[in-house]
């Protein structure tokens, strides 16, 4: 029986999103209300189980629909989990951890580096995704709006840490020390940024398309 590359890489990157949602689940941090969902690295991670979980069912021929729109949402998302986490850690590793001191190694590896890179592979070279942008567009703007109203409108005035310098509850340490209208700056930089990658993608994928013209590489 021959091997086939692709399901034991969808099956591999499946198994291990499967297994820090778990994880997550049980041993995240719940002593504040939202638990790890006050964390887009935690939304980008179920999003990864889910985008994987309708590949799996598309490797075996369980299902034809290719979720395009939130497979490569949930690549983006992923990026700037990474590119955010590591500029901040690096900036100021307590702006976005309780001490300053990273948590288990594996659980960053895979969140913050292995995780999103496998995502990113199957949309680029596996599932072949970018091929219209509109409803990829459509789930990042409303991927973040719901994050930014939950920690907003929903954790910020349940929470009372961290704490800044102008308020308390907002999931990473330095937003509490912005304004309102800084962080709406910030938070629109950052979208638009996200844009930016998912154009970046959409052109990588379009080149890899016309040098692989075949079903997949993997």
């Amino acid at each position: 029986m021959s091997i086939n590359p692709r399901l034991i890489f969808r099956w591999t990157a499946f198994l291990l999103a499967g297994g820090y949602c778990i994880r997550m689940l049980v041993f995240g941090d719940w002593g504040q209300f939202g638990g790890p969902f006050r964390f887009l690295t935690v939304w980008a991670l179920f999003c990864s189980f889910f985008a994987f979980s309708r590949m799996m069912a598309i490797e075996e021929s369980r299902s034809t629909r290719r979720w395009d729109g939130f497979v490569c949402m949930t690549a983006v998302i992923n990026t700037m989990v990474v590119f955010l986490y590591w500029r901040l850690y690096f900036a100021d590793p307590t702006s976005v951890t309780n001490d300053g001191e990273l948590g288990a190694w594996h659980l960053e590896i895979y969140l913050h580096g292995l995780g999103p890179a496998l995502q990113i592979i199957d949309t680029l070279f596996v599932h072949k995704s970018y091929r219209r942008l509109g409803a990829p567009l459509a789930w990042l703007f409303g991927v973040i709006a719901v994050y930014i109203a939950w920690t907003e409108l929903v954790l910020q005035p349940l929470n009372n840490s961290p704490a800044g310098s102008v308020t308390s509850g907002l999931p990473y340490r330095f937003l509490n020390s912005l304004e309102l209208s800084d962080r709406a700056v910030f938070y629109g930089v950052n979208f638009a940024t996200a844009v930016v990658i998912l154009l970046i993608y959409a052109g990588i994928a379009w080149a890899i398309r016309r040098r692989f013209p075949a079903p997949a590489m993997l």
